[in-house]
């Protein structure tokens, strides 16, 4: 398989970019944020409106409540140029996906969406090229598609036809509205099967009961954990949860590093042998009710690199510093909230 991953929303926004403009036939997108502020250093939407006028097949599903901010003008002249844009709005599902297909052969997916914020973030998104994988992927989005009330029975096809296991098993999903928990199950499968180390990257760490419990025991196993999350993230709540978590956490002997930039990446990296990329935060929303995806690898160069940049982003960290932050009692009865919010989704 080709391979190629970012590091950054900007580095990955120019590849989808360059991607998108050497299109032949078809742009399929599934976004999480959708938004169209990013048109001074990345125009994505006259660019997609531009494809659409050559012809060529442009499909935009966008999450109702990620993709809020998109205008409703920009809706309109996407549609008035041919580029049919779906909505997925489910009252207690979100498609927090991030995939990108070009003509059936090149797909992108990992943790980076499509909003002028985040373009300084560092992610993780993964280029796929000449390989059954993409077809996985391909696969995934036409589900999502259909689901939306998309009519193009060329692209519902696509969901229709059968996958080699072998492929199918490299792409992993949650998809609660389809009760498909395959993402899910791979982490359970491979906490409780690591010999040697367990790695994670991750911006939100909200673990649901399941994970703090198989994360404990691989300790109690003697498992090496290194988890990295990112000293501020985008939302200051978050930033108390994520520091209530690792306070409950830090006792086991997990090694919390704290970035100091907003890292966006959900990786996981199991006895350094294989890896996963994916779209899914650490908490009760991606695991049980957003549909998430990801792709995990075996192959050698793929780990190796996925290894040297969380060794790189581990250097440019900090150990998490308990008692650093102090939680007034207003935040400490918001974190209590939350807290217990997620532990009964």
């Amino acid at each position: 398989m080709k391979y190629r991953l970012y590091t950054t929303s900007k580095k990955a926004w120019s590849a989808m970019i360059k991607s998108i403009a050497q299109a032949k036939k078809s742009i399929y997108i599934e976004m999480y944020i959708f938004l169209d502020d990013t048109t001074d250093s990345h125009d994505f939407i006259g660019l997609l409106e531009k494809q659409a006028l050559a012809g060529l097949e442009v499909v935009v599903i966008a999450d109702a409540f990620g993709s809020l901010e998109l205008k409703k003008q920009t809706i309109i002249d996407l549609r008035a140029v041919g580029v049919e844009v779906l909505f997925f709005s489910h009252f207690w599902h979100r498609t927090h996906r991030k995939i990108i297909v070009i003509d059936n052969r090149l797909a992108f997916t990992g943790g980076v969406n499509i909003e002028k914020k985040i373009i300084n973030w560092q992610d993780i998104q993964i280029k796929m090229e000449g390989n059954k994988t993409v077809k996985a992927v391909l696969r995934s989005f036409a589900r999502t598609y259909q689901s939306c009330g998309g009519k193009n029975k060329n692209i519902i096809s696509y969901y229709k036809k059968s996958l080699l296991k072998k492929i199918k098993s490299l792409v992993l999903e949650n998809l609660p509205v389809h009760n498909v928990s395959s993402l899910m199950d791979y982490y359970k499968e491979k906490i409780v099967s690591a010999q040697r180390s367990i790695k994670i990257i991750t911006p939100y760490f909200l673990p649901p009961r399941w994970l703090m419990a198989l994360l404990d025991d691989a300790r109690c196993r003697q498992i090496e954990i290194e988890i990295i999350i990112p000293e501020h993230t985008d939302f200051q709540t978050i930033d108390k949860i994520n520091y209530s978590y690792v306070s409950q956490m830090e006792p086991t002997g997990i090694k919390f590093y704290a970035n100091p930039k907003m890292n966006h990446a959900k990786v996981l990296i199991v006895d350094d042998d294989e890896a996963l990329v994916g779209s899914q935060n650490l908490d009760s929303l991606s695991f049980g009710h957003n549909l998430e995806v990801g792709v995990f690898f075996k192959q050698k160069e793929i780990v190796k690199e996925l290894i040297r940049i969380f060794n790189n982003w581990r250097g440019q960290s900090t150990p998490f510093q308990i008692g650093k932050i102090r939680l007034n009692w207003w935040e400490q009865i918001k974190v209590k909230i939350i807290r217990l919010f997620l532990s009964i989704i």
